[in-house]
């Protein structure tokens, strides 16, 4: 679920910031960028893990702060396909069940990859899993929000979210549409997935 990501930056150290340690100043300017923001093919930045190397700093001119070459590793949310994971059901839609890890929210689990037969309440706001008890009848199992649940990951998908260019011209729809930087796709329908609370017994 999360990895080490092996990164270098060019990090600006305010003159305010000369009095601390050169260590500390560079690990707070590189959460303060990275923190919670998505890199594009890499994932969802949590926090600095550790600084492997600093290079000289210098100062351009024109620009009382300094600039220093830094290597680092950032811990990284970003699951392996086919990876198991347990979430909580965020809301339910005709789009499918959108589920929450608490600090992640884009993830989806599509009606194709829910328990078959599922069909979704409008009146509940709910997919609902139609049991089948083996003895003919069915047991109407609702995906509540709130309930956690346990998923596989089945795809990830990273989009370009940076303006276009002046040779980009984009409809006004879509300049004006918000852009998931990072989601993924997950999967429900197998034995052992799905609530926690089908599997208790």
């Amino acid at each position: 679920m999360f990895v080490l990501a092996e990164m270098k930056n060019v990090t600006r150290i305010s003159p305010e910031l000369f009095n601390l340690n050169l260590n500390e100043a560079v690990a707070g300017e590189l959460n303060k960028k990275l923190a919670n923001k998505v890199l594009l093919n890499v994932g969802l930045c949590i926090a600095l893990f550790d600084i492997t190397s600093i290079q000289d700093s210098f100062i351009i001119p024109g620009d009382g702060a300094s600039h220093t070459i830094v290597y680092f590793r950032y811990i990284v949310f970003r699951p392996f396909m086919e990876e198991i994971l347990i979430g909580k059901i965020r809301s339910c839609s005709q789009e499918g069940v959108h589920v929450t890890m608490g600090f992640f929210d884009d993830i989806l689990i599509p009606p194709s990859a829910l328990q078959h037969p599922s069909k979704f309440n409008e009146t509940e706001q709910a997919w609902v899993w139609e049991y089948d008890t083996g003895d003919g009848s069915k047991h109407d199992l609702f995906m509540d929000s709130g309930e956690s649940i346990r998923f596989r990951v089945t795809a990830e998908i990273f989009t370009e979210t940076c303006p276009a260019g002046p040779n980009g011209i984009q409809e006004a729809q879509d300049i004006t549409e918000s852009k998931v930087p990072y989601s993924l796709m997950g999967s429900i329908n197998e034995p052992g997935l799905g609530l926690l609370s089908w599997w208790d017994n």
